[in-house]
């Protein structure tokens, strides 16, 4: 495993200091020179709502408008924006394909499509901040286009903004079946010995792996240090010789203080969670009264289709994060990201629904009907709760569907969601998540 660990720490930095000799991300063009994309991302990022309408207007009236997405909502989205481009132009038409592609394709397409001189995608929603980081935007085939009104409700301006432009932030979070007499009060009972929660491996869907490498981040890992001081001391004695045992990777990875926490938590889990193929099927597993006990680790909205049964309820299962004196993280937050394509053939259209979707209620409405996503606009994160009131979602007779809302979700003390950061991923991801990916092949059987 050291000789393993030491080979992985070199191909980093020889990875790491290949990718420092490319700065423009392979374009070929200056870091002060824009592409006619970039021009127009520019020029957008200064318009209003409406301004940004008439420019689509101009540019696709009577077009085709091609979409590529992780989430099959943008199908939903789309027409309701048509509909608001004809409030402004009832002449106006637009057809459109929205495309969802299966078992992590969408990188593979986009890449292609990025090889045309005019493609075929126009935009695109998409998840996993590592791979979108490394794949896509350091290569610069996508380009963050930052809405004015997006900017303005999160107090900042286009210009300012760093990073990513989210549409929503996703949580999944510990739940456990409580027909029986099994309580989860700490993160660390998720790992404690004879736990085997339900989850999706880390190569069935990768955001999975992301948030296991940013449980190394400083932050969480201080969130995981601070659960284990809370444990009493039989259980302390359980996990102390695993923590010892990573101090020495700790500090070749170059971790924090509290990284040996993090990378021993990381390694109970991958040791003992019982690999599911779908977030699905683990809802429907533990909502059932013959799973007793049971734990997972899963999307919060999919509780949205609990059917009522005999033996199925809401009631057979908690959020862990939801109970009083639970301890440490309740979960993970990933975000589904919208971007411009290097060579998008509408981009003005482009750039005019990524703003329907992030400033306005109807815009965002596909995702905000349901539990679980929140918006990254805070005015249209209000007007989906006053509409939808997800946190009664479940009244007093299913308190499990009462969602506290993003705020209480990351906050500390609270819902302690660990929030996956593209570049901390990225950065990682050949030194951490290559420790995982060797602790995942030899995952006990």
């Amino acid at each position: 495993m050291k000789k393993i660990l030491a080979l992985l720490l070199v191909l980093a930095m020889a990875v790491a200091s290949f990718a420092g000799c490319s700065k423009d991300g392979g374009s070929g063009k200056s870091s002060g020179e824009l592409s006619e994309i970039e021009k127009i991302i520019k020029e957008a990022q200064g318009m209003t709502m409406d301004e940004l309408a008439k420019k689509a207007i101009e540019e696709s009236n009577g077009k085709t408008f091609y979409g590529v997405g992780n989430s099959s909502r943008g199908k939903s989205a789309l027409p309701v924006f048509i509909e608001y481009l004809q409030t402004i132009d009832s002449n106006y038409t637009l057809n459109f394909e929205w495309q969802q592609p299966k078992n992590n394709k969408i990188f593979e397409q986009l890449t292609s499509d990025s090889l045309k001189s005019t493609g075929t995608f126009a935009m695109t929603l998409i998840q996993d901040g590592n791979q979108i980081q490394s794949k896509m935007v350091d290569t610069g085939i996508l380009k963050t286009f930052v809405p004015k009104e997006w900017a303005e409700a999160n107090g900042t301006t286009a210009d300012k903004f760093t990073g990513f432009l989210p549409l929503q932030t996703l949580n999944k979070v510990f739940m456990y079946n409580c027909t029986g007499s099994a309580t989860y009060t700490n993160c660390w009972d998720f790992v404690y010995e004879g736990s085997h929660p339900l989850f999706m491996g880390v190569d069935s869907e990768i955001v999975g792996k992301n948030f296991l490498m940013m449980l190394t981040q400083d932050k969480y890992a201080g969130w995981l240090k601070a659960a284990y001081d809370k444990l009493d001391a039989t259980k302390k004695a359980y996990f102390e010789p695993t923590i010892q045992a990573m101090q020495s990777d700790a500090k070749d990875l170059g971790l924090g203080a509290n990284g040996a926490y993090a990378l021993a938590w990381i390694k109970l889990w991958v040791n003992s969670y019982n690999e599911q193929t779908d977030d699905g099927p683990i809802c429907n597993t533990l909502v059932d009264a013959s799973a007793t006990d049971q734990s997972g680790l899963l999307v919060y909205s999919k509780l949205r289709s609990v059917e009522e049964s005999a033996t199925v309820s809401l009631n057979n299962i908690k959020v862990a994060a939801y109970q009083d004196g639970y301890t440490g993280i309740g979960g993970y937050g990933y975000c589904h990201y919208l971007f411009v394509t290097k060579n998008s053939p509408l981009p003005w259209t482009a750039c005019a629904f990524i703003a329907f979707m992030t400033c306005r209620e109807a815009g965002f409405e596909a995702w905000g009907k349901d539990m679980g996503g929140y918006s990254s606009n805070p005015n249209v994160a209000a007007e989906i709760e006053a509409k939808f009131q997800h946190s009664q979602g479940g009244g007093d007779q299913f308190p499990a569907k009462n969602d506290r809302g993003y705020d209480w979700w990351t906050g500390e003390g609270k819902g302690e969601l660990v929030l996956e950061d593209p570049k901390y991923c990225s950065d990682v991801s050949f030194s951490v998540g290559s420790w995982i990916d060797v602790l995942d092949h030899y995952k006990p059987e």
